[in-house]
């Protein structure tokens, strides 16, 4: 299809505002096909791997929530923690109504969970909190925050949160395993017993 030329008296000011021109869409494209190659990388555990896709996605289109979701995960299974932080947060204050943002944000501020301070926790909490206040059924959010309770001791608390992962997955033998456990050490510690 032949495109039809511009008049010499048109202006770039006298397009429709909103229009989409051709390069956007072609750029949007080649977004989408480095995101979904990125993701599915991911999802093959080959983020060292997707990193290039993604990162490419995200010099061209920082905006886009789902690249930095996905850019953001390639950093955390990484172990690239604090470049994750901003990128999410960004994404975070673009649609702070998506829980997998937060979700993934909670992963960023952990860090390392064997060496998150409490301040690290706390903010991975508040994430994984804003996660399943906006929806109770977002896939790992209460199973991540009952780890964290229990690597704080709070035994009520992680009991409190597997339960709550397995009545959204009853198909989670870790979550059920991790309840079991977290119910066990809340009743031995309630009454004065040490595990």
């Amino acid at each position: 299809m032949k495109e039809k030329p511009v008049p010499e008296n048109h202006h770039p000011e006298d397009l429709p505002q909103g229009a989409p021109s051709r390069r956007d869409l072609v750029t949007d494209r080649q977004v989408a096909i480095l995101v979904n190659q990125g993701a599915r990388l991911l999802e093959a555990g080959r983020a060292r791997e997707a990193l290039p896709f993604l990162e490419e996605a995200y010099r061209v289109a920082p905006e886009a929530v789902a690249v930095c979701i996905n850019l953001g995960g390639a950093y955390i299974l990484l172990g690239r923690h604090r470049e994750a932080v901003p990128i999410l947060e960004a994404a975070a204050e673009r649609e702070p109504e998506n829980p997998m943002v937060w979700v993934n944000l909670a992963a960023a501020y952990l860090g390392n969970p064997v060496l998150a301070t409490s301040e690290q926790q706390e903010r991975a909490i508040g994430a994984l909190l804003r996660s399943v206040d906006l929806n109770p059924a977002t896939p790992n959010a209460y199973y991540n925050l009952g780890l964290i309770y229990k690597d704080r001791g709070e035994w009520d608390r992680a009991a409190e949160a597997f339960a709550w992962a397995v009545k959204v997955d009853p198909r989670d033998r870790d979550a059920l395993a991790w309840l079991k456990r977290a119910e066990a050490m809340r009743d031995a510690t309630a009454g004065g017993e040490a595990l």
